[in-house]
């Protein structure tokens, strides 16, 4: 898994801490990180509570084109 790269971007456009971003969706700033850093895959139910907090579409924040 890539680094998400777009999920930040977007956390800092909000001008959201990681922690804040957690505390808002319901997790821990270590889940926020790991996911930033391509380490965990969040369940569907996390990346909603992330998008509509942020504002996103899942398109937006978690779509990967597959490579070839």
């Amino acid at each position: 898994m890539k680094k998400n790269i777009k999920l930040k971007m977007a956390r800092v456009e909000h001008d959201l801490s990681q922690a804040e971003l957690a505390e808002r969706v319901g997790v821990s700033r270590q889940t926020i990180s790991l996911i930033e850093l391509g380490k965990y895959n969040p369940s569907l139910h996390l990346c909603l509570a992330i998008c509509h907090t942020l504002g996103k579409t899942l398109d937006e924040l978690f779509w990967e084109e597959p490579e070839e």
